[in-house]
């Protein structure tokens, strides 16, 4: 009869803490998933969905961290789709200024971390969503120049705090008359520039560089948000671009007051 001790030993169980790790890499991988896919099916909401999701799992900094490089891996497999109606004019008022405000945005996200951090990013997300559906009540056009000044400022300083520079373009796209097409194709650049520079400026400011994961998660994260992306081109023939952004919008909001309710929990106790 065999020894339970020496079948213990060549077969040990997983302690609890193992177990809580595994469990939050699922939950990462299928939020990333679910981001990835509703970028494809609505335009929009990869940030928007996981950015909070990944804030609550892991933390602010980290999941901020995860939410920048999928970013840039989703927008620059959309790229090669929507290249020859890219403004290459536009790209250029607007990254400009979004460069120049990743740098104090990701020293700051390094500098307070912790709760404030992830009140920080949660208040971020409630009041950049909130803007860009109120601006769909504003019917003035602004001159482009000071407009794309201020909505890169704005994406950079929020991609490297809160991971989500689409609010303030989508602003920008409104406030400008921007034709659709055009800004969903101009945007995907933009989301690679922001996405990447605010990775590497984080890791660099950061004391411990990069977070401690195997290097297979790294991977699988990646791979979920390509996977995403097919997914979202086989759900697109069935779900309609309204009902995927009205689902993108309602779990920001709940993500995001989720946030700022956690790390207010974590700052009073």
């Amino acid at each position: 009869m065999p020894d339970p001790a020496e079948h213990h030993a060549l077969h040990p169980t997983p302690s609890r803490a193992e177990r809580r790790i595994a469990v939050v890499f699922v939950f990462i991988a299928l939020a990333v998933m679910f981001g990835a896919m509703a970028q494809r099916v609505s335009g929009m909401g990869f940030a928007l969905v996981v950015a909070p999701v990944l804030v609550l799992l892991i933390g602010p900094f980290e999941g901020v961290l995860l939410v920048n490089l999928c970013g840039a891996v989703s927008a620059s497999i959309v790229i090669s789709r929507v290249w020859r109606f890219i403004d290459w004019r536009q790209f250029s008022m607007l990254a400009v200024p979004a460069i120049s405000a990743i740098v104090p945005g990701a020293f700051l996200s390094v500098l307070i971390g912790g709760p404030v951090l992830q009140i920080v990013v949660g208040g971020i997300l409630v009041v950049a969503l909130t803007s860009s559906l109120l601006m769909n009540y504003f019917d003035r056009r602004v001159a482009q120049a000071p407009a794309a000044l201020i909505a890169g400022t704005a994406s950079g300083f929020m991609s490297a705090t809160a991971g989500v520079g689409g609010p303030g373009m989508s602003v920008y796209a409104i406030l400008t008359r921007w034709e659709q097409k055009s800004f969903a194709a101009t945007i995907q650049p933009i989301f690679v520039l922001i996405g990447v520079t605010s990775f590497v400026m984080k890791v660099l400011l950061n004391d411990t560089g990069l977070p401690d994961y195997d290097w297979w998660l790294w991977v699988l994260i990646i791979a979920c948000t390509v996977v995403g992306l097919a997914l979202g081109e086989f759900v697109s023939r069935w779900v309609s671009v309204r009902a995927a952004r009205v689902t993108v919008i309602v779990i920001s909001y709940l993500g995001g007051v989720l946030a700022i309710i956690d790390g207010a929990a974590g700052l009073l106790g």
